[in-house]
């Protein structure tokens, strides 16, 4: 048998756990199931802000999975933003923020591939020098709504992917339909980025290595929607995660 890829996957925190009502760790089972049936095996990465611990972590793993949740603190990209801006992050958690940011430092570092999905484009945008859009209808009034968590299992928004980009050679093909559950998105490009996937209201699907022959890592892809939430109906959204679990495989 095949010995399985270990993927280091991204966790909240919950204010009320189930044991003893306590500050606790937190994901949907759904990126689990995700990883399994990608061909991986999910090792939860609880929010330790220690850099010694999470080195740690990601040396012995294959791969990080960075996942969906809390709105990222405005003054880690923005401190300027104007306060009515701001209160539009909700759920704010900057022990996660702090602990993604050296999960995704110490990801690059040692050059382990790396899927990011909904926040956590956005966090890898921020943390290599980009903006964030913090609330999709206040800055962006005329785009459409993103913010449909009720449908999440279902296929919202037609998405145009970038001839030559590594989400079309997954997909095989130059559009995808995708669900939608965000008020935040990418805002401007971190330097080593670039967008490969968008909507016809320009809002960024997607991104990856702007110099994909740099060598930083064997793989990065982030995508704003939510694969997991899609594939048991919609098969070929597995895809993203096959191919993410190939390349970690590669480094066994």
């Amino acid at each position: 048998m095949k010995k399985l890829p270990i993927i280091l996957v991204s966790t909240s925190n919950e204010q009320k756990g189930a044991e003893f009502h306590d500050w606790s760790t937190s994901l949907s089972h759904y990126y689990n199931r995700a990883v399994i049936d990608g061909g991986g095996l999910p090792w939860l990465a609880p929010t330790f802000v220690d850099k010694k611990v999470v080195a740690e972590m990601v040396r012995r793993v294959d791969g990080v999975l960075l996942t969906g949740g809390d709105d990222l603190q405005p003054d880690l990209y923005d401190p300027k933003l104007s306060k009515r801006i701001k209160n539009k992050a909700i759920r704010v958690d900057p022990h996660r923020d702090l602990n993604e940011l050296l999960l995704i430092e110490e990801t690059l570092r040692q050059r382990k591939p790396l899927l990011a999905v909904c926040r956590g484009p956005q966090v890898l945008n921020v943390a290599l020098g980009g903006g964030l859009i913090t609330d999709i209808p206040s800055e962006k009034p005329k785009a459409m709504n993103h913010h449909r968590k009720k449908e999440a299992h279902k296929l919202l928004h037609t998405v145009k992917l970038s001839e030559g980009s590594l989400i079309r050679k997954i997909f095989g093909k130059p559009t995808l339909r995708i669900n939608s559950a965000h008020h935040q998105a990418v805002g401007k490009l971190a330097p080593m980025l670039r967008a490969t996937a968008w909507t016809k209201d320009g809002i960024v699907e997607a991104l990856e290595l702007k110099d994909v022959e740099s060598g930083q890592v064997p793989f990065l892809l982030g995508v704003q929607f939510h694969p997991e939430r899609l594939y048991e109906k919609h098969t070929e959204h597995l895809k993203i995660f096959k191919a993410f679990t190939r390349a970690c495989r590669l480094g066994l």
